[in-house]
């Protein structure tokens, strides 16, 4: 297995719940960015001053690789090519789980495919990173259209056409991805294809249960205060936007402070939420962090990574963000009513920043999977929730 720098979740997390090597930086320059390109007009960049070592050359850079793997394995159904660029071991997060081998790369994509055989995976942005001597770090966000003619995990064919935001980072070396966090709205999906969202996270909790034997012991619960300390409050080291979203991270999301939406934000700025909820101007975004902190009052925020880009055309820059909510389910607010359990949440935002402020955001995370894990129950092996 390739050794993984910085990038594993047991990496040891500080006062201000940040993980360690945190902010990471790669250049625009060296690679073709995908910003506002149809692929076909992607496909057309010149190329750029990325050298790949150990990498296939038909992939002109780090991002190029990413794009193209993705357009051959989903679109051209080339799924043989997971076998030249996943890692025999690869392990793949997907919030409440985690999966290793690439076995479950290739189950996973012929049944989604199978139950959305024209899925078309539109590359919104790839914002990436070195990751060590010789490897890199990818946060992908991708816009997704598809058709579901067949039978998918979540019930039969509903023939409904609809569209969804992944997002994914992968980390890899010598044309292989070893490590990937992969978010996806499945709530979202799940709401348009016209099921009950909350019946299939019961039945999502029964198989874990029934395949696991599930049995979880509470060892600790993960908090944003220290006993009784308040949390702790970082300060950005420097002006750079990787500090400046590190201070703001800590400020609003695990200190709670909302009125600092006013700082960081610009005043007409947008967040793409979960399930296509669009919020413009600090009352909105406000609104959107008190539903669903409300639902988690307690939890702690923890930041994996953060990777910035430089954007030389527009002087801003975009950035991706990895985190973890971590705790109790003890709120009303997103989640409906407070079941007591404990959940975790792996998300990935990203945002645009220009001027150092924050104009634009994207945030991710599998709401389907939190639901599940709110029905989740030690007691009770049917998992019968209220």
């Amino acid at each position: 297995m390739i050794e993984k720098t910085g990038e594993s979740t047991e990496d040891r997390i500080d006062e201000y719940g940040f993980s360690s090597h945190v902010i990471f930086n790669g250049e625009t320059d060296e690679v073709k960015a995908v910003g506002h390109n149809d692929y076909n007009d992607y496909l057309a960049l010149e190329k750029k001053t990325q050298v790949l070592k150990n990498f296939d050359p038909q992939y002109d850079d780090f991002v190029d690789y990413i794009i193209k793997i993705t357009h051959q394995i989903w679109e051209e159904k080339s799924i043989g090519l997971i076998y030249d660029t996943y890692h025999n071991n690869v392990t793949m997060h997907f919030g409440s789980f985690s999966t290793t081998g690439i076995k479950s790369v290739i189950s996973g994509t012929l049944q989604t495919l199978y139950a959305f055989p024209n899925r078309r995976l539109i590359g919104q942005n790839v914002i990436w990173s070195k990751l060590g001597d010789d490897g890199y770090l990818s946060s992908h966000r991708i816009l997704s259209t598809a058709t579901n003619l067949n039978q998918s995990s979540f019930g039969p064919p509903t023939g409904k056409t609809i569209s969804f935001r992944t997002t994914v980072d992968c980390a890899a070396e010598n044309n292989r991805i070893y490590e990937e966090w992969l978010v996806r709205d499945n709530l979202w999906i799940v709401e348009q294809l016209g099921f009950d969202a909350h019946a299939i996270a019961k039945e999502m909790a029964k198989r874990t249960v029934r395949r696991s034997g599930l049995n979880k012991s509470k060892f600790g619960l993960d908090e944003n205060m220290n006993g009784q300390i308040s949390p702790s409050k970082y300060s950005a080291k420097d002006d750079s936007v990787g500090e400046i979203i590190l201070q703001m991270l800590s400020e609003i999301y695990n200190c709670r402070l909302f009125d600092k939406v006013k700082s960081y934000y610009n005043d007409e700025a947008v967040v793409h939420f979960i399930c296509d909820k669009n919020l413009t101007g600090f009352n909105q975004i406000q609104g959107m962090l008190v539903n669903l902190f409300s639902s988690f009052p307690n939890a702690k925020f923890i930041v994996e990574r953060i990777t910035c880009n430089r954007q030389p055309a527009t002087q801003g820059h975009d950035v991706a963000v990895r985190w973890r909510l971590s705790g109790l389910h003890e709120g009303y607010g997103f989640f409906g009513t407070p079941s007591n359990r404990p959940v975790e949440i792996l998300g990935i935002t990203h945002y645009a920043v220009t001027n150092k402020k924050i104009t634009e955001e994207w945030v991710t995370f599998d709401g389907l999977d939190v639901l599940k894990q709110i029905y989740m129950s030690d007691e009770n092996p049917d998992c019968a929730a209220s």
